[in-house]
């Protein structure tokens, strides 16, 4: 009996030991890339082949340790729920931040002074979400617009339209039948509708988001666009292209058109958008990076909006309607097309 008291008593300390290891979290974890959400980490156990969708949020539980290289997440409709991420899967927000990627979201809440697209005055905000392609193919290599990208085709040197996400994150879904809202929570895009556009809107659309050979375009009305104050996608898309095309005619496309295959800093990057959106732009822009090999990438920008989003809208007066940020990723390389 006294060895079976000291057997139990060593495994109760070890039982601890591991649960002291698991950090308890709090907040939302935002989907940056397809990544598969695993049962177990040492077995990679992954029942049901569940993985996170880009552009997702998804219930933040803990992190696997201090020094985090997992997440443990929510996923609705997996069973079991619960699995683990890495954590260049995405970025983070509501929590403590600890253990965070670069690039990850702090700790904040939607619509609070230091979230992107939280508005100064209280009136309608946006996260304005653009991506470099090229860095994005690097996890996803197999992607439709990722097998045609070319170094001269358009989004080789300007960012990509990945999405307008009226805020706070909960305005979601507006409106949406339960089986569309499981078919975009599976990943099911192709199930999806296609949004109510005109040929010159989808052909303008198909530019500035090469996502639409995924059917990205599909999702992202699914989820954000049924939810814009104009009850119309064509209104929705039309207004995101125009804003991206403000975007890649100003200083910060030049920056990074100019340094692919280099590094440069988030303060760089910031003094681009002062220089072409006004001063204290930057302020209000999010740098995200992720590990690639040795390498660290620019892989998406988030900018803070807010006021009428409407047909001749300016890029510049709805950055400083925003409340400033924090510059997420300090620096970063401006990828080349194809895998490095």
């Amino acid at each position: 009996m006294r060895l079976w008291s000291v057997l139990a008593a060593g495994l109760f300390v070890l039982g601890a030991a591991a649960a002291r290891a698991e950090v308890p979290l709090q907040g939302q974890l935002l989907a940056r890339q397809d990544c598969p959400a695993l049962q177990s980490i040492r077995k990679a156990t992954n029942p049901g082949d569940v993985r996170l969708g880009p552009g997702r949020s998804y219930r933040l539980l803990a992190k696997n340790r201090p020094d985090a290289t997992h997440y443990r997440v929510s996923v609705d409709g997996a069973t079991p729920q619960e699995r683990w991420v890495t954590v260049d899967c995405g970025d983070v927000a509501g929590s403590d931040g600890a253990g965070a990627p670069d690039g990850a979201r702090p700790a904040v809440r939607p619509n609070s002074p230091t979230s992107p697209g939280a508005s100064r005055d209280g009136g309608p905000s946006y996260v304005f979400a653009v991506s470099w392609l090229s860095a994005f193919c690097e996890g996803l290599p197999d992607k439709t617009e990722c097998v045609s990208q070319t170094a001269d085709r358009y989004d080789a040197t300007h960012f990509s339209l990945h999405g307008l996400w009226p805020q706070p994150r909960s305005n979601a879904y507006c409106g949406v039948p339960k089986q569309d809202i499981a078919a975009d929570k599976a990943h099911r895009w192709e199930d999806l509708p296609e949004p109510d556009v005109t040929p010159e809107t989808r052909a303008a659309l198909a530019k500035a988001m090469p996502g639409v050979a995924s059917h990205l375009q599909r999702h992202e009305w699914t989820v954000h666009g049924t939810c814009f104050f104009e009850n119309s996608a064509d209104a929705y898309f039309r207004r995101e292209v125009a804003l991206i095309g403000q975007l890649n005619a100003s200083p910060v496309q030049k920056l990074f058109a100019d340094n692919i295959g280099r590094e440069i800093g988030a303060d760089a990057i910031r003094a681009a958008f002062d220089q072409g959106f006004g001063a204290g732009a930057g302020d209000r822009v999010r740098v995200a990076c992720k590990r690639d090999g040795d390498r660290r990438i620019i892989v998406e920008l988030t900018i803070g909006l807010s006021g009428h989003v409407g047909d001749d809208a300016s890029l510049s007066t709805l950055i400083a309607g925003a409340s400033p940020t924090d510059r997420g990723c300090s620096s970063g390389t401006v990828d080349p097309v194809g895998l490095q």
